[in-house]
């Protein structure tokens, strides 16, 4: 199949990049096989697999280190980097590979006031978090949990949800 007849559209539902063949009227949301990424790339319409904002949530664990280590459930936390990683493993075993389980996990344990909201933060582009978070979380594919990522306020699970 040639280039030529692959664009790529934006889903009404989950707006989501997908990629739509005109010829033969079928759509997926992988690349089309036998495409090279200079041909993807050169598709109409994409410019939406290159997001100016994702969508995320996460599961903040602070720990003595952390910028301020403090949070709603803790006024002074005392627990080591290494503890907190290990918290977030356990964290990241019972999620398994279902992401159903991210926000009931991240409302009851993280330290990001962002609890209250299943640990979702919302729409955000490049320079408005702290770049390992950021690039984290421009890497996942929607869906996707991230491993263990650190940055100044502690270590976090990343869900991308958009």
């Amino acid at each position: 199949m040639s280039a030529a007849a692959w664009e790529v559209r934006l889903s009404s539902s989950q707006k989501l990049p997908y990629f739509y063949n005109t010829e033969t009227q079928k759509s997926t949301w992988k690349p089309p096989d036998g495409l090279t990424e200079e041909q993807i790339k050169a598709l109409p319409g994409a410019s939406l697999l290159d997001p100016k904002e994702v969508r995320a949530s996460h599961i903040l664990v602070k720990h003595s280190g952390s910028r301020r280590p403090s949070s709603w459930k803790e006024h002074h936390i005392t627990r080591s980097k290494e503890e907190a990683i290990a918290i977030l493993q356990g964290y990241k075993a019972e999620i398994g590979t279902n992401a159903d389980k991210f926000g009931p996990l991240a409302r009851q344990h993280s330290d990001c006031s962002s609890h209250d909201h299943d640990g979702d933060l919302g729409w955000f582009g490049p320079g408005q978090m702290q770049k390992p978070f950021e690039d984290a979380a421009f890497s996942l594919q929607v869906g996707a949990i991230s491993g263990i990522v650190e940055s100044q306020s502690g270590v976090h699970l990343i869900l991308r949800t958009g």
